[in-house]
């Protein structure tokens, strides 16, 4: 369902598509980004005054951090222990992570491709700790589309 004009949207949760499997429980999203680089041509005018002009350069690969609640779901392990023992044809996935509204449609998709997974990190173990326990997988990809 889409926004209405001049809505913005707010992220009431969010979730990660790979391989057809959703998984919704993402508290948070950072990082993720499209990027290219900047070429620059330099010279001179036919007066002789310098300029630099920019144009778009090749698009970048990135990297976006996802961070859930500690569950007993393992498809983040069962992912980077594919990559960290090098089965990178099972490992490289593509997949989208997901913007759900308050009603749970999404409403907005960015779908990353030959991602796999670079780290994960679970957050601090503290005995008596009231603090919920989270994972953060950092995931590389090649590029990135907005769908």
């Amino acid at each position: 369902m889409p926004l209405p004009d001049f809505d913005s949207a707010v992220g009431h949760s969010f979730g990660l598509e790979v391989d057809s499997v959703m998984i919704r429980q993402i508290t948070e999203v950072s990082g993720l980004k499209m990027e290219q680089d900047v070429i620059e041509y330099k010279s001179n005018t036919a007066d002789g005054k310098f300029f630099v002009r920019k144009a778009p350069g090749a698009p970048k690969a990135g990297e976006v951090t996802l961070t859930r609640g500690l569950t007993a779901d393992n498809s983040f392990e069962r992912w980077i222990k594919d990559c960290r023992f090098g089965k990178m044809g099972e490992a490289r996935k593509g997949g989208a992570i997901i913007v759900f509204d308050y009603e749970g449609f999404p409403i907005k998709r960015y779908k990353l491709t030959n991602a796999w997974a670079k780290s994960l990190e679970i957050s601090s173990l503290k005995a008596g700790d009231t603090s919920v326990l989270t994972e953060k997988l950092v995931i590389t990809y090649e590029s990135m589309e907005v769908e």
